[in-house]
């Protein structure tokens, strides 16, 4: 009795795997895509003691383009990056979005302290960056838990590829007046309506 309880279990647990998948090759909505629209750095100081004091603020686009899908973003997490070191994270409204559409996310506002070491040759980066008044390779990803609408048809819950906003050459306020401007950015995400877990454990296998 155990054993088939188990085989049950196991059963269920892989079709909750498989079915967002099979879902995606019958119906292959186009993915999301994410732009970086908006920045605004007013603080970006690393101390002799390895504290880094931000205040850094990003605005992110998502383009829905499919005419017959809805999608539910039920979790959101922004993190920062600055040389592919992690220094913030914060979470953001979730919202729903329709066909067609193009939706302002809610402004990733990073902001506070955190304890920040850098290699030498980052840090010797950081300081040319801070003589020159913009700072190279700040980054932002978008972690998302969602679920989309096909028609009348509603996914499980899943989490999409990792949003990688990267390489951003964001110019520091001084005296409220950017030293340099800034052209918006394009982020990089795989198919977006894949679990991005299940794939791994795909790879894994």
């Amino acid at each position: 009795m155990s054993c088939r309880c188990c085989c049950i279990s196991i059963t269920i647990c892989i079709l909750i795997t498989i079915l967002p998948i099979i879902f995606v090759i019958i119906f292959s909505p186009s993915s999301v895509k994410f732009h970086v629209i908006g920045l605004s750095l007013t603080q970006f100081n690393l101390t002799d003691n390895n504290n880094l004091y931000f205040n850094f603020k990003v605005n992110i686009t998502a383009i829905n383009p499919n005419k017959n899908t809805i999608v539910y973003y039920r979790r959101i997490t922004a993190v920062a990056w600055y040389k592919d070191n992690e220094f913030a994270y914060v979470s953001l409204k979730p919202f729903d979005q329709g066909k067609k559409n193009t939706s302002f996310l809610q402004t990733a506002m990073f902001q506070g302290s955190s304890v920040f070491n850098l290699k030498p040759h980052q840090l010797a980066e950081y300081y040319m960056e801070t003589s020159a008044g913009v700072y190279n390779d700040l980054a932002v990803d978008l972690e998302m838990t969602v679920r989309y609408k096909y028609g009348r048809l509603k996914s499980i819950r899943f989490d999409p590829p990792i949003v990688k906003c990267r390489r951003l050459s964001v110019p520091l306020i001084s005296n409220g007046k950017p030293v340099a401007s800034f052209n918006g950015t394009k982020c990089r995400n795989d198919y977006f309506f894949a679990d991005r877990y299940a794939r791994e454990r795909w790879d894994g296998d």
